[in-house]
């Protein structure tokens, strides 16, 4: 399965709590995707969000992000790692 990087952006303040609601909404639906939510990051300055997943497309990615009320802004994928 191929890994996925994407982007959220307008998330200014995101508090940990937030964050960690967003990412168990992701859980809850990545399975019937295909989906598998590594991890995610957050910037509250910035109000960006990255998220780290295993899955078949970046459409699948895309899918359970607006599944679970925060549609991805960009899925970059991600062939190489170290």
């Amino acid at each position: 399965m191929a890994r996925f990087m994407d982007v959220h952006h307008g998330f200014q303040g995101i508090t940990e709590e937030q964050l960690e609601q967003a990412h168990k909404a992701d859980l809850a639906v990545e399975a019937d995707e295909g989906v598998h939510f590594e991890r995610a990051w957050a910037d509250p300055d910035s109000g960006i969000v990255y998220c780290l997943s295993e899955a078949p497309s970046a459409d699948a990615v895309q899918r359970v992000h607006e599944r679970a009320g925060h549609r991805a802004d960009e899925v970059h994928p991600v062939p190489l790692s170290i």
